[in-house]
């Protein structure tokens, strides 16, 4: 017992020293501590929820008219949940890796921990490299994602761009996220991030009540498995936002605190999840089968402006006054920030303390993000492919194999740095739940999951086609939308046809 305090004062010790060794504490060293410098445990709360939910509000109704009401709430509140334990886990085992390291006096001054480093610390280098790849891609997709949504949501505040011009120049402001060394660098746009997410999921709750259902409204599904897999993979995906796990626990000062931070995050992202995918189902039915972004049913107000304005924001910072003057980014950021860490340590710049080098060394990342967005701008199904092939093994099923060979002898669990709590049953509950996320995820999530979005996405390539200009966009003035598919994703027309939306032209 005494020997566990004093590695936890180690491990705290060795985060003050990082960030105030050196540094007088002058009125621009305070400010800078106070909007930059972020490593309390609510730090990490901010970071964790404003990162969890991100664009996939916007989804999370599309996945609704796919999965039926009650489905939809159930899979929510169970995926949840089961993210909420694997990102338990995986701080465990962030824990028990720092503290080995920690005895072997081994110092983390200017090194950013992640996990392939704690698998392979704790499992070996097969493990580290199975981890390293799923986690790589993932975030890789993610930041893909990120840059897909954006273009989305910014046509329809302006649409004499098409989509793909919009991925452009989208793509070519993420570089400024080069800049941002590390999660201790993200306070100030957390907790902006969280407002802004905030907003916009009560903004479409209350505009989605106070517009009423549409007339003849539609609430049929779940009517297709494919479909309704396709949906669950999503919120799948909503959940699974903790690849960046480690990443967070290493900036905070305590990250022995980080614990019961990931599921009083997701607790709050219901309350915003729930009612706001709810709301736009209620009123738009089965017309959101051809929207996959929330956005696009709703008519053109200034509250929705704002709301599609502070997604831009936590997604890229978009200053609309100044109009395509790009300046910071958040959600982006925190899925690509890890790959920058993984390419400086292939390169042998992570220890590098010029920032300027490390940002030019970062660049080649970027690249093959925003090529892929061009490819596959299908924002919506492109979470569900993501949610089953990739989250899947990173998020749910590696974290749980890993705790169970990790402590997988007596002595282990013995010498385990932290026990299992009692409400879980200690090592045999956790065991069986790990037991039950592994067969669970892997053969609903990766199983029917991976099968049914494959084939939503492979049908969205024959329909659309690779490097398509305008994902969903509304067809021209006087041009009839294509006859609907059998799986009722292809493009249909606006349920208002609304002027109020002002569409001068299109570009398709």
């Amino acid at each position: 017992m005494a020997a566990d305090k004093v590695v936890e004062t180690v491990v705290v010790g060795n985060y003050v020293e990082m960030e105030t060794e050196g540094k007088p504490q002058n009125m621009k060293s305070k400010l800078s501590n106070f909007f930059w410098h972020g490593g309390s445990v609510y730090d990490a709360w901010f970071s964790c929820s404003s990162n969890q939910v991100a664009q996939v509000l916007l989804t999370l109704p599309y996945s609704f008219s796919q999965l039926g009401m009650l489905s939809g709430i159930l899979f929510q509140l169970f995926y949840g949940l089961l993210g909420s334990w694997t990102a338990y886990l995986i701080s465990i085992l962030y824990v028990e890796y720092r503290t080995r390291k920690e005895r072997e006096k081994v110092d983390f001054r200017n090194h950013v921990i992640q996990w392939f480093e704690v698998l392979d610390g704790l499992l070996g280098k097969h493990w580290r490299n199975v981890g390293l790849a799923f986690n790589c891609t993932f975030l890789l997709f993610g930041s893909v994602i990120q840059l897909i949504a954006c273009a989305s949501n910014i046509y329809y505040i302006n649409d004499n761009l098409d989509k793909r011009t919009w991925t452009y120049i989208f793509g070519a402001c993420c570089a400024t996220t080069v800049f941002i060394p590390s999660f201790h660098n993200y306070r100030i746009w957390s907790f902006l991030g969280l407002l802004m997410t905030t907003y916009t999921a009560w903004y479409l709750t209350i505009a989605s009540l106070l517009h009423g259902q549409v007339e003849g409204v539609k609430h049929a599904g779940p009517t297709k498995l494919v479909l309704y897999f396709t949906g669950a993979t999503n919120i799948l995906y909503t959940f699974g936002g903790h690849a960046v796990t480690v990443e967070i626990m290493h900036a905070m000062w305590k990250p022995q605190k980080f614990k019961a931070i990931y599921l009083l995050a997701t607790l709050y992202v219901i309350t915003l999840t729930l009612p706001s995918a709810a709301a736009v189902y209620w009123a738009f039915g089965d017309m959101l089968l051809n929207h996959s972004n929330a956005f696009s049913l709703l008519p053109r107000s200034p509250f929705r402006d704002m709301a599609v304005i502070l997604m831009l924001i936590h997604q890229a910072c978009f200053h609309y006054l100044l109009y395509c003057l790009m300046f910071q980014f958040i959600t982006f950021g925190f899925a690509c920030t890890p790959l920058y860490f993984v390419w400086e340590k292939a390169i042998g710049m992570h220890e590098c303390k010029s920032l300027c080098k490390r940002a030019a060394a970062r660049l080649p990342v970027v690249i093959p993000i925003w090529f892929l967005a061009i490819v596959f701008p299908f924002f919506g199904p492109i979470n569900s492919t993501v949610g089953s092939l990739l989250v899947s093994f990173t998020v749910y099923i590696i974290p749980a194999l890993a705790h169970i060979f990790t402590f997988k002898s007596a002595a282990a669990r013995e010498n385990a740095v932290e026990q299992p709590p009692k409400f879980v049953g200690r090592w045999v509950g956790t065991y069986t739940i790990n037991v039950f996320v592994v067969v669970w995820v892997l053969v609903v999530g990766f199983g029917f999951g991976g099968w049914a979005s494959m084939t939503n996405f492979i049908h969205q390539i024959d329909t659309f086609g690779l490097f398509t200009k305008c994902y969903q966009c509304l067809p021209p003035q006087g041009v009839l939308p294509p006859p609907p598919h059998s799986f009722n994703t292809t493009v249909a027309p606006s349920p208002h046809h609304q002027p109020s939306f002002n569409h001068t032209h299109h570009n398709l």
